[in-house]
């Protein structure tokens, strides 16, 4: 039954909003939650932490002057109510407004967005910067940041906390405590939440106020009326404060507030009445778990290591109640997950660290000092590695050039399945390098024999086909490209193509390289990533002062925002006509 749209149609700003009474506020909740659940289920998303922030939102937006007053919002995956209410409510009550505004806060859409955030555990440092520049300017505004319970496990997040708390001046931090990250919780910190919730702030054990914040407990974190009631109270102080809010998870949808890892994201159609989930597939994800459960029990010091996106990897909740101590859920905490991987390899541990490709590039220094410095045999996996339509805050193009680059590290791009159950079993019993493995994206695909390579020996290239004139080096799940590309050369132009399937990205087969000298005038590379530092360019600085020409084909240094990933394709000349063009250009 379709929404009466009795308050929306008359919230177009926040100025619109501090006309309401709380009868009409909490109608507008109700509004609110219907539409996101609406636009959620047709275009997928982030549903449950938007669920749960409808009521705060609201209640921020009544009480404080955007955007003079300045809210961040940690992750900003729980911002569709505060675009609701900032001038873009088109972008869910009109489907075919649907994807005219992003997923997350976005300064080029809105005076009120102040930054664009997707990653997690920044909205405590941004806050503080965005408060020390008012102070050094002489302002009055209200500094708001938004953090959820689950964030706090980041280290900037700490980071931010202990110097957001010396500030001496205003700064408002909302903790969102819904007692969950995307999984449940993981932590020490977790318990002083727990027992904070249970004595309702008034326990003498205070994470905040050790650090030194004026502190406030507010439980009805979905009654508009006392959350008002507390901003007013603190808006306008003087000194730092921490407003630690209990709320619900996927409040008002029951699947959502039962099932809260599950509903943290869904895909369209999932709240469908009769919807039937696909059966399970087999994916790299199930691959992985598998493979690490079998381990698990020939071996006690295997053990798997998730930085809270256990989803992303096929931990399921069934994976990590079978292997029970063999898994660990560090928080949302990439940095501080190498490290402890680092850790355990060095006193003779098999970690095997599951990351997403956009999550590894805040583990530089982790990567460099704690782990490849110290040459510790640790495994990572890669997930999600590659070109995409993303959001510009989830791009997973650039992990190629910030892991290839750091030396010790044997960083693997499997091409099948195969590949990567031998590159894995390799990985998890060597103890000579760190290694990390682009686990493939998209499909399963069979190479359709066991591989029995000994990746010990490192830096051997695969001849996949022999040939001439061109060599076309197909780099994991873009050797598939590869063939296409070989087929067409053949087809139109009568091209015989050498196809290579390369398996290391860290280093170059200089005995095959230069074979490729004597009958071969162009060598093609194909990467599924940003090209600027990364494999592509290793393999023309080989060729530079030889005759033969390179040709690179990858991504752009380039932020993208949800472009259509036939259109990135396109945009990159990577596809077989727009390569075989450029080839025979060069011949």
């Amino acid at each position: 039954m379709e929404q009466t749209l009795e308050i929306i149609d008359k919230v177009n700003t926040p100025e619109d909003v501090k006309k309401l009474n709380v009868s009409e506020m909490n109608k507008l909740a109700e509004e609110i939650r219907y539409y996101i659940l609406k636009k959620v289920n047709t275009t997928g998303g982030h549903l449950g932490p938007n669920l749960g922030m409808v009521e705060a939102t609201i209640a921020l937006h009544y009480v404080f002057n955007s955007p003079v007053d300045k809210i961040v919002f940690d992750v900003s995956h729980q911002c569709y109510p505060h675009k609701f209410l900032t001038g873009r409510k088109e972008g869910f009550t009109n489907p075919d407004k649907y994807y005219t505004y992003t997923g997350y806060t976005a300064p080029e859409e809105s005076e009120h967005d102040w930054f664009k955030i997707g990653h997690t555990a920044t909205s405590v440092s941004l806050a503080t910067g965005l408060a020390k520049a008012r102070d050094l300017k002489g302002g009055k505004e209200n500094i708001v940041a938004v953090i959820g319970d689950g964030s706090l496990s980041g280290g900037e997040a700490y980071e931010g906390l202990n110097n957001a708390a010396v500030l001496g001046s205003n700064i408002i931090i909302v903790v969102n405590d819904n007692d969950m990250s995307i999984a449940e919780n993981h932590g020490g910190l977790y318990q002083n939440l727990k027992l904070l919730r249970e004595t309702k702030g008034q326990a003498e054990c205070n994470f905040f106020k050790s650090l030194g914040f004026d502190y406030y407990y507010i439980e009805e974190g979905h009654d508009i009326e006392k959350l008002i009631a507390l901003f007013k109270q603190v808006k306008d102080s003087n000194h730092p404060v921490v407003i630690h809010m209990h709320t619900i998870k996927g409040k008002g949808l029951y699947a959502a507030e039962h099932d809260k890892e599950h509903y943290h994201w869904i895909l369209p159609g999932e709240l469908d009445e009769g919807y039937t989930p696909a059966s399970p597939a087999e994916d790299y994800g199930s691959i992985t778990a598998s493979f690490i459960e079998n381990k698990v029990k020939e071996d006690s010091s295997v053990i798997a290591i998730s930085p809270a996106t256990p989803g992303v990897s096929g931990f399921s909740p069934e994976f990590r109640k079978k292997i029970g101590a063999n898994y660990t859920d560090v928080g949302i905490a990439e940095e501080h997950a190498v490290a402890f991987a680092s850790g355990i390899a060095k006193n003779g541990g098999k970690p095997v660290l599951a990351m997403m490709s956009s999550f590894v590039q805040r583990t530089y220094d982790q990567l460099s000092q704690d782990l490849a410095l110290n040459n510790n045999p640790a495994t990572l996996l890669i997930f999600w590695g590659g070109i995409s339509g993303a959001d510009a805050t989830h791009l997973t193009g650039f992990d190629i050039p910030l892991i290839s680059n750091i030396p010790n590290i044997v960083y693997l791009a499997p091409a099948c399945k195969e590949e990567y159950l031998s590159m894995l079993d390799w990985s998890v019993e060597q103890n000579e390098h760190p290694v990390a493995i682009r686990v493939p994206s998209g499909a399963v695909v069979s190479c359709g024999t066991k591989d029995d390579t000994d990746y010990s020996v490192l830096n051997k290239y695969k001849l996949e086909e022999s040939g001439s004139k061109v060599a076309i080096l197909g780099l994991g799940t873009f050797l598939g490209l590869g063939r296409e590309l070989k087929t067409l050369l053949n087809k139109n132009f009568g091209i015989n193509a050498t196809l290579i399937n390369p398996r290391f990205i860290t280093g170059l087969d200089i005995e095959m390289l230069e074979g490729l000298k004597k009958d071969h005038s162009i060598v093609v590379t194909l990467e599924d990533g940003v090209l600027d530092g990364g494999f592509g360019e290793k393999i023309s600085r080989f060729y530079g002062s030889s005759d033969m020409k390179v040709l690179n084909y990858g991504a752009k240094k380039e932020f993208t925002d949800r472009i259509p990933l036939e259109q990135l394709y396109e945009r990159y000349r990577l596809t077989p006509d727009l390569i075989a063009e450029d080839i025979k250009a060069c011949l």
